[in-house]
């Protein structure tokens, strides 16, 4: 073949590619119709944390798992640490898509989040935590910001730990959500 043919068809695939007209299945036709494309791991449920954040659920055996232990330190605040099953932190800048078993930690106090972690410790300064008892809690989320689940509940564990007046103590972590070795799904 000259070269003369192969340009027409060189031309002919470029436009192809850049009109859209050479699709590949039909993953295009659902992304424009629904507005999301197919899950590359797990399933993602229409259900959402308070921030909006949908869960991807994903099948109980294998999915991360996470606990969590915090302490009092010496300064007066809190060492958090987690135990994490299954799960690695991701680093920054990774691709904002799910990769099975990886992400980050987010950290809430009371339902608040305090922290993004990529790491497995964090220490809540001394003065954060008024006077009460609080729930700490660490969810896992994957790259895509999407919540991972285990049968329609967030992987997550909770720890609760009293502030009193200059000396902080750690409460009895409830069973359900404190357990420092499984995923709690309250």
């Amino acid at each position: 073949m000259s070269w003369t043919r192969a340009l027409p068809a060189a031309l002919a695939v470029c436009v192809l590619l850049l009109t859209g007209s050479a699709g590949c299945g039909s993953s295009g036709a659902r992304e424009r119709r629904t507005g999301a494309s197919p899950s590359p791991v797990g399933k993602v449920l229409d259900h959402t944390d308070g921030a909006g954040r949908h869960y991807r659920e994903v099948a109980k055996e294998g999915a991360p798992k996470v606990g969590v232990e915090v302490q009092p330190d010496a300064g007066g605040g809190w060492d958090v640490r987690l135990k994490l099953a299954d799960f690695r932190f991701s680093p920054p800048g990774a691709a904002r898509r799910a990769v099975a078993g990886r992400g980050i930690a987010r950290l809430y106090v009371d339902d608040r989040p305090i922290a993004d972690l990529r790491g497995p410790a964090y220490r809540i300064p001394a003065g954060f935590l008024p006077h009460g008892t609080h729930e700490v809690t660490a969810r896992l989320y994957a790259d895509d910001a999407t919540v991972w689940a285990v049968d329609g509940k967030p992987v997550q564990a909770t720890a609760d730990v009293t502030e009193s007046a200059g000396t902080p103590t750690e409460a009895p972590a409830d069973s359900s959500t404190g357990s420092p070795t499984g995923a709690s799904t309250p």
